[in-house]
């Protein structure tokens, strides 16, 4: 009896260590639970943090597996190198191709081609037809979200029936990366796009896509989260096309043939540092001058140059360079142009570029949505990251000084990059992802409603346009009481963070893998006149 106990117990073999692996998903969600009913933490970091946590928990389990499970050698060694072989395996067939609005990571098959083929490569959808006559002289778009840069439009007024008149899809294109939004000026429109190691401006034809010319500089700029190529878009003034690039290479086209009129590099001459998105702000045109956020120190965070030779005018202020774009109005009776910058919202007088007065602004993560103009003295300012939104009243002392003060601010409004729009005393937008309505009375939140991602919109009228993230376009007609989802209509199945463009019944859209044209249909004129 003895010898047989003894054999026994040296064929002995303890069960599986499972307590280990318990307390390693215990612990990993907890952590989740916590981070995700925290109200401290944006939305964007509790998915960071998400991700985190659930990587974790798969590192230490593979740890515990190989290490401290106590399973044989053999189907521990063979678990572990069949893991480690998938994850070889999927490094090697996909790629991290940046990351969502909510900073979610987004893969791609490496063998998948990017960038603009050859012109041929045009895809018409739907060729023009008399079904919904052209108007014969569309309004342009020739700038950033619009002729006054602010996502909003007067007109034509739009048809909100498309269960009668969907929108018709006219071309699409394959387009290089990038996030830059079009410009649209009679028949010709314009972007900016990625090739290789070249950033290219494109002239394309308003109704069949065909590629007009290019011109491309050697340049590149990529961001692990933020993505790669321009960011601006460009700005159509007579016949001239400014543009900016990621790098600060500043251009000026000649309109009809991509020739270069004249150029600068703006990191160089303002002695700046590169922002770490690169740079976006798209150029602003004011009374013959071409105005720039470039981010130097001494006197050089906003330059202005000369719009037909390039020549330096002015350069003003000491701030480092935002996301944002140079924005022109007038506040307490004076024209101003409002610059974000690094930390701060910086106010510089329109003709001389002198600063009339700075306020503190965000925790150092991008700005980007356009300040929103709501009275004479009174204007809006939105950043996500858990910033909000605030409404600044600019008052002038005795003495001419300017200084602005908050009236008040608001955590329900969180606009990251998408631009919000006044109409009628409430502020409309997208609050981390969802779609809400402030009063612009007190702040205080109408709705919240529909998680969208982070897209981009237009006001036309009463109806709202919004490109979702997710490539789905949308008809609304938002009221204090509620968004009024009216249709929607698929156009990409990819993300789609560039600004969309409208001229007339014209609707131009991209992101940083294709673009289309859309027609959409116009009320006719008994309609829009009993509006």
């Amino acid at each position: 009896m003895t010898g047989v106990a003894s054999e026994s117990s040296l064929n002995f073999r303890p069960g599986l260590r499972w307590w280990p692996a318990g307390l390693i998903l215990v612990v990993a969600a907890v952590s989740i639970a916590i981070v995700r009913l925290r109200d401290g933490m944006t939305f964007q970091q509790r998915n960071t943090w998400t991700v985190v946590s659930v990587l974790g928990a798969l590192v230490f389990l593979l740890v515990w597996w190989t290490f401290f499970s106590r399973a044989g050698k053999r189907l521990r060694l063979g678990v572990t190198f069949g893991v480690l072989g998938v994850i070889g395996l999927g490094a090697s067939l996909f790629r991290v191709r940046g990351v969502s609005g909510d900073l979610l990571p987004i893969l791609a098959p490496r063998w998948e081609k990017t960038g603009r083929p050859a012109a041929a490569t045009v895809e018409t959808v739907t060729p023009v037809s008399p079904a919904l006559p052209l108007l014969a002289a569309r309004p342009d778009f020739p700038q950033f979200l619009g002729p006054d840069r602010n996502a909003v439009l007067a007109g034509p007024l739009l048809d909100p029936d498309w269960g009668k008149h969907p929108p018709q899809v006219l071309w699409r294109s394959k387009v290089g990366a990038g996030w830059s939004g079009f410009a649209i000026v009679g028949t010709r429109v314009l972007t900016q796009e990625q090739d290789g190691e070249k950033e290219n401006i494109v002239c394309s034809d308003l109704l069949t896509g065909r590629l007009l010319w290019t011109h491309g500089d050697v340049a590149r700029y990529d961001n692990p989260i933020g993505g790669e190529g321009p960011r601006a878009t460009p700005t159509v003034v007579g016949d001239r096309v400014y543009t900016l690039g990621s790098t600060g290479r500043l251009n000026a086209l000649d309109l009809a043939t991509g020739k270069v009129q004249w150029t600068h590099d703006i990191l160089a001459e303002a002695g700046a540092k590169m922002p770490p998105w690169g740079y976006a702000g798209s150029p602003l045109f004011l009374e013959g001058r071409i105005i720039v956020s470039a981010g130097g120190k001494d006197h050089k965070s906003l330059l202005a140059y000369r719009a037909d030779t390039g020549e330096s005018v002015w350069a003003a202020g000491d701030a480092e360079a935002g996301y944002g774009s140079p924005f022109l109005t007038t506040l307490a009776g004076r024209r101003q142009i409002l610059a974000y910058n690094h930390r701060r919202i910086t106010a510089h007088d329109a003709a001389s570029g002198a600063v009339l007065w700075e306020y503190p602004w965000g925790v150092g993560q991008p700005h980007v949505a356009v300040p929103v103009v709501v009275g004479p003295d009174q204007v809006v300012f939105s950043a996500g990251y858990g910033v909000g939104s605030e409404l600044l009243r600019i008052k002038q002392a005795a003495d001419g000084t300017f200084a602005a003060e908050r009236v008040w601010r608001s955590l329900k409004l969180k606009a990251k990059f998408a631009n919000p729009v006044a109409r009628d005393g409430f502020l409309y937008g997208l609050d981390d992802g969802m779609l809400a309505c402030l009063d612009l009375k007190d702040g205080s939140e109408k709705w919240k409603e529909g998680r969208h991602g982070h897209g981009q919109g237009l006001l036309i009228g009463d109806l709202y346009l919004l490109m979702a993230e997710n490539g789905e376009l949308l008809l609304l007609r938002p009221t204090p009481s509620g968004p009024n989802v009216l249709h929607r209509f698929r156009v990409f199945s990819s993300k789609t963070w560039n600004p969309i463009a409208l001229a007339g019944d014209l609707l131009l859209v991209r992101n940083d893998q294709e673009a289309a044209c859309l027609r959409v249909a116009l009320a006719d004129p008994p309609a829009a006149a009993a509006r």
